[in-house]
């Protein structure tokens, strides 16, 4: 392994820790390679964000073939996480706080799972206020910190497969394979409210993208570490 293998391109699969950015980790690994082979300069890019509250893959890729990063980003993702039932929250995660609280008592096991075909297929869903889509120029997070109301248009996206691992009590263990651009935080908030009820996103992990699988993937140190 020397400074030419990453400059001519590599696809490197990573697993972003919980709380990290997926700027931090395209940082560390540029930083890394940068240091250990003595280059000044080298293209190191992501496709495909992953929210610092969400673990799992990121397909990392240096040099040559940033090229084919929107290709990578335009495959189908599979997800797992934790719908919590009964509360919503702004950023429809654990970002911030719990604004609402909703029954749950009429919910069944059976309606729960039987809800989730209603999300099958083509859909719209709206980016949640707390996002980094673009509108004026601007990221939607930039709007909801600063507590501006802003008209959010809603995407089309696909989901494919949608499925009920474990429930327990209020928390919904789940399966999603998707399209580019899906936010399963706005899944889950829409699952809330298929369910009469509200519902936020307490933990999420990105298993797959393409024919990319998280259990190749290495974390970060592991990534220095190997370059020695």
């Amino acid at each position: 392994m020397d400074a030419l293998y990453f400059t001519s391109g590599q696809v490197l699969l990573i697993d972003k820790p919980l709380e990290w950015t997926s700027f931090q980790v395209v940082n560390k690994l540029r930083w890394a390679i940068r240091k250990n082979f003595n280059i000044k300069k080298i293209k190191v890019g992501h496709a495909g964000t992953l929210d610092p509250l969400a673990t799992g893959l990121l397909v990392i890729c240096t040099g040559k073939m940033t090229k084919q990063i929107n290709t990578f980003q335009g495959q189908e993702k599979e997800y797992t996480g934790t719908i919590v039932l009964g509360s919503t929250t702004p950023s429809y995660d654990l970002e911030t706080e719990i604004n609402a609280t909703f029954p749950t008592e009429h919910i069944t096991e059976e309606r729960i799972k039987a809800t989730t075909s209603t999300f099958i297929g083509n859909i719209e869903q709206y980016p949640p206020v707390f996002s980094a889509v673009k509108k004026d120029g601007k990221r939607l997070y930039q709007f909801a910190r600063a507590g501006q109301d802003v008209e959010i248009k809603p995407r089309q996206v696909t989901i494919s497969e949608f499925e009920i691992t474990k429930i327990e009590g209020k928390n919904v263990d789940f399966r999603v394979v998707c399209s580019k651009g899906t936010y399963i935080r706005s899944l889950a908030h829409d699952f809330g409210k298929a369910l009469d009820s509200g519902a936020h996103l307490s933990a999420l992990r990105r298993t797959r993208i393409g024919d990319f699988k998280v259990e190749d993937a290495i974390s970060p140190e592991e990534f220095v570490e190997s370059l020695g």
